[in-house]
C-alpha cells in the first residue's frame, strides 16, 4: 500500500512520461517533415518507450492499492532549428527526467517505502542508459556537423532502432 503522497507523486510522473512521449513524437514529426526518416524513426521508438514507462507506473500504482488519475498533458515544442538541436533538447530532457526519478526515490526513502524504492531502481538504471545514449548522439552531431554525408550516415544509423514490439504500431 502506498501513501497518498507517493500515489500523487507517481501520478505526476505518469503525466511527465506522457509528456515525454508527446515531446518525442513532436520531434519525430519535425524530423520526418525534413526527410530525416531514420532520426524520426529513432524518436518514434523513443516515444513508444516512454509509453512503456507509463504502463509500468500505471500497473505499479494499481498493484499497490492506489488509483491512477490522469491529468492534462502539456503541449510540446513543435518547431526546431534542426536535428542537432532536437537531440540536444532530448539529452537535456532525459537529464530532467533523471532528476524527477531521483526525487521519487528520495520521497520513497523519506517515507520508508522500500517497495516503491525497489520499483524505481529499474528507472534509475534506465535513465543512466537514456542519458548515455543521447550524450553519444549529441557527440556524433558535433563531429559530423549539420550538413553533408556524415549527417545522412547518422540518419541511417539512428534509423536502425526499432520501437519495443509490444508498443509498435500495426503495419
Amino acid at each position: 500500500m502506498i501513501s497518498k503522497n507517493m500515489e500523487k507523486a507517481l501520478n505526476d510522473q505518469i503525466n511527465k512520461e506522457l509528456f515525454s512521449a508527446y515531446y518525442y513524437f513532436s520531434m519525430a514529426s519535425f524530423l520526418e517533415s525534413k526527410n530525416f526518416d531514420g532520426m524520426a524513426g529513432f524518436m518514434k521508438a523513443q516515444a513508444f518507450e516512454e509509453m512503456g514507462h507509463v504502463s509500468k507506473f500505471y500497473q505499479y500504482i494499481n498493484e499497490q492499492g492506489g488509483r491512477v488519475i490522469l491529468e492534462a498533458i502539456e503541449k510540446p515544442q513543435h518547431e526546431f532549428k534542426g536535428p542537432r538541436e532536437i537531440f540536444e533538447l532530448a539529452h537535456a530532457h532525459e537529464k530532467y527526467v533523471t532528476s524527477l526519478i531521483n526525487n521519487l526515490v528520495a520521497l520513497a526513502l523519506k517515507e520508508n517505502d522500500f517497495a516503491t524504492k525497489a520499483f524505481l531502481d529499474w528507472f534509475i538504471t534506465e535513465q543512466v542508459e537514456e542519458e548515455a545514449t543521447m550524450d553519444t548522439i549529441v557527440s556524433k552531431f558535433k563531429i559530423v556537423g549539420e550538413n553533408g554525408h556524415g549527417l545522412l550516415m547518422l540518419d541511417e544509423q539512428l534509423g536502425r532502432r526499432t520501437p519495443p514490439t509490444a508498443l509498435a504500431p500495426a503495419e
